[in-house]
Order: C-alpha cells, then structure tokens, then sequence
C-alpha cells in the first residue's frame, strides 16, 4: 500500500472522476460531499467502498485535517480477487461500507424530512403575510413562484425496507465474523450496497434541487422573496404599530431558516441584513419617504385625480361600458388579495380585462389623429395605468412624472408599446404574426379565401394602416401582455400597487440597460445575433461568400409590471436578415439579464430551427438543433456521460417538462452566465455543443486555454477557425492583387472571424 500525507482541505478524490484506486484512511479525518448530503469518513474507512461497481465517482472526499490516506490500485474486474484472497482488506471494505450506508440513509431520511417541512414552513408564512396585509387593509403583493409552488413528490423514492435491511445484515455480518464470509456472497452485498447508494443520492440530488430552488422564494438576488415582503410590509405600518413585533420575530425566524441553507449566497444574505438593520434602527427616525428628484407630489398633480374617467371620456366609451368598467375596478381595488384564485376573484379579472382592451383600442385609435395626448392617456397606453388609488398616489404621481421621457429609443430598438403600436400605424414596422404563426398578409388573404371579404376588400385590407393596428392590439397585445406578467392565473391588465416587488424607478427597463446588458452578452457569446447571408462580387471574381451581419432584435416593453420575456417571433415576414421581435414588461421584477439571456437561448433555437426548416432535427445535417435534439434523445445510451451526469439530464428534463427547446434553453443560461466565467456547469457533451454553435469570444477563449475541460472543443474550433482565416486571408491578397480596394463586407468578415 503506497501511503501519501494530504494537508487538510485536499480533494482526494474529485466526483466523476474514474474509480481507479481504493485508498484507506490511515490517520485523520476526510469529508465526503454529495448534492443534498455530506458524512464523514475516519481511519481504517475505505474511500470509494459504496463505488465499487461504477467506473466513477459521485462522491467527492476531501481532507477535513491532515490526512494519511493509503492507495490500492483497483479495478471492477478485481473485486473478486480481493475478496478471495485478501481478507483484512475485504473486512476494511465490508465495515466500511456499512457505516458509509447508514450515514448516506440518515441524511436522506433528513433531507426528506426537511424539505417537506421546509414547503409547509413557506405556505404559512405566505398566508402569515396575507393576513396581516388583509388587517392593515394593505394590498397583499404577489410573489412569483408561489402559485406553482407544490408539496415535493418523488417519482422514484426509496423504498422504507431498506434502513432495517441494511441494519439487519450488519448485525448478521459484524466486523468479526467479515473474514470468515463467502466471498461471493460478500461480493453481491458490495454490488447491492453500491446500488442502492447511488439511488439514495440520486433521490437527494433531487431534494437538495427543491430546496434551493423554493429557498429562493425566502431570499433571492432580485429581491423577488418573502424577506424583502415581511421587511417592506414592517417598513410601512412602522416598528411602533399594533404587529410589528410579530413581524420582526416572522423577520428573526427567516434569518436563522436563511443561515442554515447551503444554497444561500452568504454574501447576500449578509448585505440583505444588515440593511434591514440599518432600516430598522433609523425607522422611527427618518422622515417620511420624499419623492426622487424632479418627482412632483401626488397632491401636486391634479391630473391625476379621477384618472379613469378621463380614460373614459377619451376612448369615448358607450356609457353601459363606463359604468360597468368603474363598478369592476372599485371591486378590484377593494379586494384584499388581488391574486385569490377563488371563482369569484377570477371572474372579476376576467371581466376587467375584456372591457380594458375595448377602452385600450377606442383610446388608441383616436390618439393618432391628436397632437396633443393628455398625460394621463400616455400613462395608460404605456403602463396599463387606470386608477390613482389602485396604483398608489406616490406610484401614479411617478408614472406622471416619466411618461413624457421614457427612456426608451426606436433607433436603438428599443420600443414603449405605443411607440410600436405608432411605428405600425406609420409603416415603419409590420404587425406581429399571431399566436397561430400567422402574420397579417396571411390573415387577410385566409379571410379572402374563406369567402369573409372580397378581392377588392383584400386590396384594401393590407394597406389600411388602422386595421394593421388593431390585427397588433387584437393578438400579439393581448396574449403577450399576460404573458410577460408572468402569474397568468391572477393577470389583471390594470396597473396596480401590489405588483410593485422592487423599487419602479430601479426596475424601469431603459434603452440603455437593454443596451448594457446585451454587450455583457455579446462578449461571451460574440455570434448570437449574427446571421449568414450571401455575398457576390462579379466584378472581383466573387460567386458566392458567406458572410456574418449582427441584426439586433426589436425590443418592445409591454405596459405591465411583469417577470417574463417573450422571443415572439425570429424574423420578419420570411426574410432571414430581419430583426426578432421580444417582449419584455415595462418594469420588470426578474432580472434583466436573466431574461435577455434565456431570451437569447430561444433565439437561437427557433433561428436555428428556421434556417434548418424541416431537417431541424436531422443529425445527418450538423446544426445546433439536430445535435443537440440528438444529445437528449438518446443520452440514456451515451457512453461518454457518466451516471451521475444522466441522472441530472433526467431531473432537468422534468424540470423542463420534455421540452427539448427549454432544456437547451437552461443550458445556454449556464453556459452565458456560468461557464463563459471560468465556471463549469454542464456536462463533456452539452459543453461540447455549446462551444461548436455558440462559441465564446476570443478573450473568454484565451483565458480558457489551459482549462483541460474545453481543450478538446476548443482544438477543433481552432482548427475550422484557422481553414477560415485562410480563406478569407487568400481572397484579401487575391483582390489586392488585382489593385481593387477590398469591399466592406470582406473586411467585416476577417474581423468578425477574428474576434
């Protein structure tokens, strides 16, 4: 036995890595990691003795002290060797493994145990929330991730035998009598132990996932939690008011939940807190909030008073519609929890926002012949704003306030949805397609077809600017406003305060964060926006050249206070070299880059899917979306992934609901956010996808090169990338012989090979 000394917190042995030793603990201690678990192993335990039957780790063990750790060269095919003719060995094995077993069983049974009451926890602070909201007639905000938040259930649990089985044969084959054992028998206790540990860590692989993922409901980045709903509601009716030591206590007993998640970012949590300290001790203190500068009084504005009937007297509503929409509303304000999912609720919604699009429309199309659109209209249009006291005098005073220089910009591609409601109007832009795929032409010529209009109608339909306008209002609006909002179930269209999770000045999408936050997107994967198209130059000697232009997408801001996008459509029409369209809310709660990166991920699989057309998934054709469909179909018989990584494809497929386009879109986010820092997340395979279709710039590479993980992807993009640049060098020095200046495109080409 070759004995090595390992300082403390030396990985000795990595997760995923081939089993190819057994190594016995000597002296110290060493600490053995897994997802949703961890235990320790002490001298005389064999690291590895739960692995035997694999040919890699899923374990990871590292040295929690200084260590002497002695190694056994080992294969699968020598097991039986070992248990023949080595005896100590085979009981340093045995014990070990039985105590391995029962630390891995207890800490499923507490992880089990603590995820279930960990979501029972999160529902009774919810309603805990709500009730006191409802006892200060405050209106309860919505937290996304709670409507679809659910108890967890396992599709393939651990069966309750299996702790008293395992008890059982330890006290029928102790520690004495291992040695005196058949070997073969000893052999399938090995094989049967290695089993069913790795389905227990699989099992809490899965529970540690729904952990983190619903712990991010108590305390998040974007401040989209329960902590920033307790902290802001205590924040309002004060530290002196009737429950507000029941709040800080509800406060207290998150903070010590929070301190006991692995998934918690501590630096988060430590800012996050001392924040609300900081708040909490100048509570009392502080004046009350003043507006942001340049931001008037909402009792300095009386525009803004009796909002709705301005509205409504614009959009020149018949008065059973005006009535009846001011009767809802007062309803809907009047509720404590906007979000109830009872019928009533429902219904109410329902209601409000069938009568919000007719006033939407009326008001939209005599807009368009006004020069001079009242403030209060312009709210409306670009924010759904109705109601003063629905929206918060303080909120409806700064919607006001910005409405008149929203910080968007048409040349930049970024859009409020009037402004791209006014581009159609003016034909600068084409109505979206529908929800069916079909663009406005297809429609009016389906309505010729079916006999609805007349040739002539037809004729007339498709240059009628105002009938373009309302094909918009009537589809894309109305399905991608609900969309972006994010919590279909309790979408009302109507701008009001609940929603409001985060400050709205801080969540105002402007042309300049979209801006930002593509760069910071483009210098990981530089390629995303650029598309193929073909260059000819007879005059050189030119056919045909691929070259690369970047086409940016449209970005429209939809009048809600939402936590979604929308990649609604890839192109224009069929031309390839037009702009996608995306949707996003005009405030938005989630992470910006979050949601242009996912929206990004959907780009370039529907891109991907329009260029390929009906062979998109056909691997005889190499694209992104055929490798990759392929990967997924059939990773069950894929021998380069390990069983660990095929257990994480299973999950996120669940997670994913089947869908190939979503689970790729959840890699592409890793591979943006993740891997493009120098921070593996995904698999040899999926990595090795991501880096041939969506490969990183020249800078990210740079740094990459030593990194033995991309080693091999990043030899054969050098490879293809060189024959390239050989071209293109060849075709420089061909048209420089002929004293011709080299053509724009050509030059931007080189570059953008070589960036």
């Amino acid at each position: 036995m070759n004995v090595k000394e390992f300082p403390a917190g030396t990985v000795v042995v990595q997760s995923e890595q081939p089993i190819n030793a057994l190594h016995v603990i000597a002296k110290g201690t060493v600490r053995a990691t897994y997802p949703g678990g961890e235990f320790y192993l002490y001298k005389g335990d064999v690291i590895g003795a739960c692995e035997l039957f694999f040919d890699s780790h899923f374990i990871t063990y590292q040295t929690e002290e200084a260590s002497s750790i002695g190694s056994y060269p080992y294969s699968v095919t020598q097991l039986s060797g070992i248990l023949h003719t080595n005896a100590e060995m085979s009981a340093r094995i045995v014990t070990s493994m039985f105590r391995q077993v029962q630390e891995i069983l207890d800490q499923y049974e507490l992880a089990r145990f603590d995820c279930d009451n960990f979501y029972h926890y999160l529902m009774d602070s919810y309603e805990g929330y709500r009730n006191f909201c409802s006892k200060h007639s405050i209106s309860a905000r919505a937290l996304p991730g709670m409507e679809t938040l659910s108890e967890l259930v396992l599709e393939e649990d651990i069966p309750g035998w299996l702790g008293g089985y395992y008890t059982q044969q330890r006290k029928l084959v102790p520690a004495a009598a291992v040695k005196g054992q058949d070997p073969d028998f000893l052999q399938g206790l090995l094989l049967k132990a290695s089993e069913d540990v790795y389905q227990v860590i699989s099992v809490c692989r899965v529970l540690y996932d729904y952990k983190s993922e619903i712990t991010n409901l108590l305390m998040s980045e974007n401040r989209l939690d329960f902590f920033d709903l307790y902290a802001s509601l205590l924040y309002r009716i004060g530290s002196h008011a009737d429950d507000s030591t029941s709040l800080i206590a509800a406060i207290s007993t998150m903070m010590i939940q929070l301190e006991s998640q692995p998934s918690i970012d501590k630096e988060m949590y430590k800012q996050r807190v001392t924040e609300y300290r900081e708040r909490l001790n100048t509570l009392d203190q502080a004046p009350e909030d003043q507006p942001a500068e340049g931001i008037a009084k909402a009792d300095d504005i009386p525009d803004i008073r009796d909002s709705i009937n301005t509205i409504l007297s614009y959009a020149k509503v018949d008065e059973e519609t005006a009535n009846a929409f001011r009767s809802a509303v007062s309803q809907y304000s009047k509720l404590t929890d906007k979000n109830n999912s009872d019928d009533a609720s429902r219904r109410l919604r329902l209601n409000i926002t069938k009568m919000f699009y007719e006033i939407y429309e009326k008001a939209f199309i005599r807009s368009l012949h006004d020069f001079e659109i009242p403030k209060v209209l312009l709210m409306f249009f670009n924010f759904g704003y109705v109601d003063e006291n629905l929206a918060g005098m303080d909120n409806a005073a700064y919607l006001y306030s910005i409405v008149n220089k929203l910080p968007t910009d048409p040349e930049r591609k970024v859009y409020s949805v009037y402004e791209w409601l006014r581009a159609i109007y003016d034909g600068k832009k084409t109505p979206s397609r529908n929800e069916f795929d079909t663009d406005y032409q297809a429609h009016v010529h389906e309505l010729k077809v079916t006999g609805k209009i007349s040739a002539s109608e037809e004729a007339t339909m498709l240059k009628d600017k105002e009938k373009q306008v309302l094909f918009e209002l009537t589809n894309m609006f109305q399905s991608v406003n609900k969309i972006t909002f994010g919590r279909i179930s309790c979408f009302c269209p109507i701008f009001s305060e609940h929603n409001i999770l985060k400050e709205l000045d801080k969540s105002l999408v402007s042309a300049d964060k979209v801006a930002e936050t593509f760069d910071q997107l483009r210098s990981v994967d530089f390629s995303a926006y650029y598309r193929e198209v073909i260059y000819t130059n007879p005059n050189l000697g030119i056919g045909k050249e691929y070259v690369s232009v970047e086409i940016l997408p449209d970005i429209i801001l939809m009048p809600n206070i939402g936590v979604r996008g929308v990649m609604w459509q890839e192109i224009e029409g069929r031309k390839r070299t037009t702009p996608s369209r995306m949707m996003i809310s005009i405030f938005q709660m989630e992470d910006l880059t979050n949601i242009l990166v996912r929206l990004t991920g959907d780009y370039r699989w529907e891109m991907c899917k329009r260029v390929q057309g009906a062979r998109w998934n056909d691997i005889s054709e190499a694209s992104l979306t055929s490798e990759y469909f392929d990967y997924i179909q059939f990773y069950k018989k894929n021998h380069e992934l390990s069983p660990d990584a095929k257990d994480k494809i299973k999950l996120n497929m669940q997670k994913a609901k089947n869908s190939f386009k979503e689970m790729f879109i959840r890699d592409y986010v890793s591979w943006v956010l993740f891997e493009g820092s120098g921070s593996p997340r995904l698999n040899k395979i999926a990595r090795a996808i991501l880096f041939t279709y969506c490969p990183f710039s020249k800078e990210i590479r740079d740094k990459l090169k030593m990194n033995p993980l991309y080693k091999e992807t990043m030899e054969r993009y050098d490879i293809k990338l060189g024959q390239k640049l050989h071209h293109y060098n060849n075709l420089f020095q061909k048209i420089k012989n002929m004293g011709a200046d080299i053509p724009p495109e050509i030059k931007a080409q080189r570059e953008y090979l070589g960036s």
